[in-house]
């Protein structure tokens, strides 16, 4: 005999509650798949490469256990199995209990992200933009959409490696052979189709009107700030629907053994 009354709109609503969770954990895979194949988002800038993909994976794992989770709540809801509903219940508890855990963590070093996005912005613009692709593509990415240069401004690229390796190919910095001279890249333009948009440069120069200014540290923390803030208001979100599954999980279980104890 199945559930009736108010406890069949708890199984109806416990049915509802885990296709949400299925949709937002297909969304966190398919976000985690897109992230580790595309090099271009900037949040990757914020850690050191290894530990980016690292967190990823843990992000992909993450949307996986939530997929096994929507699946045993909907299963045990519709076949009022108290099996499933407590193993459900289980791995909904672990899930909370690590959002907490990694909510913690971000709250306590959210006061570093300016230091850490310097840090690996500085050292991706002196060694790593010209040498790996995808931080390459990454710099490039940045520079165009926030219509920046550097990381405080586009004097930053004097001594890169960049700019070195552009020697090392023969290229002509300028007419001169003091090694103070450097160029920008590309992505630093205004307008990519302008002749002056690689003219030599020498530090303490005043910046032509064809590139921009600006240095990228400051555009990119402020572009993270705002994705946290997102982040935080989908996790809160998600986070209450998680607390009423929880909820939704521990009525039927016991609704399931009385009806059991019931028929006995």
């Amino acid at each position: 005999m199945g559930l009736s009354g108010c406890y069949g709109v708890i199984k109806y609503l416990l049915v509802f509650v885990n296709l949400i969770f299925w949709a937002v954990a297909s969304a966190t895979v398919i976000l985690a798949i897109w992230m580790l194949t595309d090099p271009t988002f900037i949040v990757s800038l914020a850690q050191e490469e290894h530990n980016y993909h690292a967190g990823l994976y843990i992000l992909l794992a993450a949307g996986v256990l939530m997929l096994i989770v929507a699946i045993l709540g909907c299963c045990g809801a519709f076949r009022e199995s108290q099996c499933m509903l407590v193993g459900f219940f289980s791995c909904l508890l672990v899930v909370i209990v690590a959002q907490i855990a990694a909510g913690a963590w971000l709250y306590t070093n959210s006061e570093r992200l300016k230091q850490l996005v310097e840090a690996s912005v500085a050292n991706t613009v002196k060694s790593e933009y010209g040498v790996i692709s995808s931080r390459t593509a990454t710099i490039d990415a940045i520079q165009s959409d926030l219509s920046c240069c550097g990381v405080t401004g586009p004097s930053n690229w004097a001594g890169s490696q960049y700019v070195q390796k552009d020697r090392a190919g023969g290229i002509k910095i300028g007419v001169t052979a003091d090694n103070s001279y450097y160029r920008v890249p590309l992505s630093c333009c205004k307008d990519k189709g302008s002749p002056n948009c690689q003219d030599a440069l020498k530090p303490g120069d005043e910046i032509g009107s064809v590139i921009y200014e600006e240095g990228c540290l400051n555009k990119l923390v402020d572009a993270l700030v705002r994705h946290m803030s997102i982040v935080l208001g989908v996790t809160i979100g998600a986070g209450i629907l998680e607390l009423l599954g929880l909820i939704f999980a521990l009525v039927l279980c016991c609704a399931i053994g009385s009806s059991d104890r019931y028929k006995a």
